[in-house]
């Protein structure tokens, strides 16, 4: 179902599809995993099978019924590339993509090949922002090659929860980088510098940069809850967006 999303950079999110598994460090400590448990537990429809991935045809057509121009999150409890989701079905979400010009799609993968092979012989709908995660070097950095492949109007980075300070990164091509720490109890620590330096190269290479949370740990080093650590980085909240969200909406 979709539902207004409490994530900052988004409105809406749109689970066409819900369930996964864990590919790499960033997934150690999924809150969508977490919050799959907790909806089967309270016999919410959609999530009978928990975390196993499930397809939900009868949600298809949510967003047709929205006339608003709205910005959806696509499967906020799953990634759309992931090897359960058939090319056919994902074709399908696309299809309504396709139909619903005034709203904008924000897809995050980190299956990036899977979304690169995709798209190899398809164009995203003008309206589809592609993303990949991107939270460490080992797994996270080589994502954004397979993004640069994808003909997208924009493309982007979710950097979160961001485990290690990234180095030189390229972002030729890329529109639009957010940057987060990790929230949650078992939550581990994104230090100031780590962020620090992505901000800048965004701003060196002239990329967006949203700044969405310190998560669990402030930028003291201290543990406390996400609200209390707040959004700042360096004194400043950083809320950039991609110019043509202002041309779209």
């Amino acid at each position: 179902m979709s539902g207004t999303s409490k994530i900052e950079w988004t409105e809406q999110t749109w689970n066409p599809v819900t369930g996964c598994s864990k590919v790499s460090s960033g997934c150690k400590h999924c809150y969508a995993e977490a919050m799959a448990v907790r909806l089967k537990a309270m016999g919410a429809n959609g999530y009978e099978n928990g975390f196993d991935v499930s397809l939900m045809p009868e949600r298809l057509n949510e967003p047709l019924k929205r006339k608003k121009p709205t910005k959806y999150f696509v499967n906020s409890m799953s990634d759309l590339f992931h090897e359960d989701v058939p090319f056919e079905f994902i074709e399908k979400i696309f299809d309504v993509i396709q139909q619903t010009p005034q709203h904008i799609y924000q897809i995050l993968t980190k299956r990036s090949r899977r979304m690169a092979e995709y798209f190899s012989t398809r164009i995203p709908p003008v309206n589809a922002w592609i993303g990949v995660t991107v939270e460490n070097k080992k797994q996270g950095l080589r994502r954004i090659d397979d993004l640069r492949q994808v003909n997208a109007t924009i493309r982007f980075l979710s950097v979160e929860p961001l485990l290690e300070d990234l180095g030189r990164v390229n972002l030729s091509d890329i529109h639009w980088v957010i940057v987060g720490g990790e929230s949650g109890p078992q939550a581990r620590e994104m230090k100031p510098e780590w962020a620090s330096n992505m901000q800048a190269q965004c701003e060196e290479q002239s990329v967006a940069f949203f700044f969405k949370q310190w998560g669990g740990w402030g930028a003291d080093g201290k543990k406390r809850s996400k609200k209390a650590n707040g959004r700042q980085l360096k004194g400043k909240v950083y809320n950039g967006m991609p110019r043509i969200l202002v041309t779209n909406l």
